[in-house]
């Protein structure tokens, strides 16, 4: 585990913004890096306390220390979040650091590319237990701290393949749509209880997971065709979002998702109108 602790940290923001976080205290799953860590850095500009749970201790090594130079505390935990028993420790061990859990994101991810008929029945439920159980398991064992706490936030992460097919990804492309079912209906069980439940759907995103993807060649220049931001998109990209869903600004928004993909999904093709 590495943790440091900062007990008292300098406000970030004014104490009466709708985004200020300071005080809360964030747990990210696969947080110790590409999205996760996108989405750790809007909230740690904001004040809020990180916990990473991950599964590689020098990525979250190295993350932690990036965060605690922010200004805020940070600590990070090896966590399976297949394991239900990594996550009831975990959640033991981050109360015990933090005093108490305010907001989840669950961004820890799998995906494994080959053709419907290819995959085995091992690779399925690897992808389910990881990109779908897990983010129930950890959605449902924080609950009765975030209802303790008041109330609190969870941001879950799907993709643009929750919305569209992916010929060589399904299972990954089906857990990705029952994420964003999983956070309405999520949404609707808890919001009595002050909880609110969103869920990102990143588009194409420079990360580990789309290394593959930007070395096949002509593919990425053909992404970039259909997307009218004109660039793909960044872990940077996701400090807002998170941040609004994290944060007050956002107490009347749930089992809502939003696309952070440059506009990718929201055209069939680009085209340019005949010139006169």
């Amino acid at each position: 585990m590495h943790c440091i602790v900062l007990w008292t940290q300098a406000n970030l923001l004014t104490s009466n913004s709708l985004f200020d976080l300071t005080g809360k205290t964030a747990v990210i799953t696969g947080g110790n890096g590409g999205i996760g860590l996108g989405c750790a850095r809007g909230l740690a500009k904001s004040g809020a306390n990180i916990a990473i749970w991950a599964r590689d201790n020098d990525k979250n090594a190295a993350a932690t220390k990036e965060l605690q130079a922010l200004g805020v505390s940070a600590c990070s935990y090896l966590v399976d979040v297949t394991s239900r028993q990594d996550i009831e420790n975990a959640i033991a061990a981050t109360v015990s650091d933090f005093g108490g859990v305010d907001i989840l994101i669950a961004n820890a991810g799998l995906n494994i590319r080959m053709r419907p008929e290819e995959y085995s029945e091992e690779i399925v439920d690897q992808i389910i237990d990881v990109n779908l159980k897990a983010v129930f398991t950890c959605s449902q064992l924080l609950y009765p701290e975030l209802k303790k706490r008041g109330g609190g936030k969870i941001i879950l992460i799907g993709s643009l393949t929750s919305v569209q097919g992916f010929g060589v990804a399904p299972i990954y492309s089906a857990t990705k749509g029952a994420v964003v079912q999983l956070g309405k209906s999520l949404a609707a069980a808890w919001g009595a209880d002050n909880i609110q439940v969103n869920t990102i759907l990143p588009g194409w995103i420079t990360t580990e997971m789309t290394s593959v993807t930007r070395a096949i060649p002509g593919l990425p220049e053909h992404i970039l065709s259909r997307t009218p931001a004109g660039r793909w998109g960044s872990p940077g990209d996701f400090e807002g979002i998170a941040n609004f869903f994290a944060s007050t600004a956002s107490d009347f928004v749930t089992g809502t998702s939003i696309q952070i993909d440059g506009g990718f999904t929201s055209t069939l093709a680009l085209f340019d109108l005949p010139k006169d």
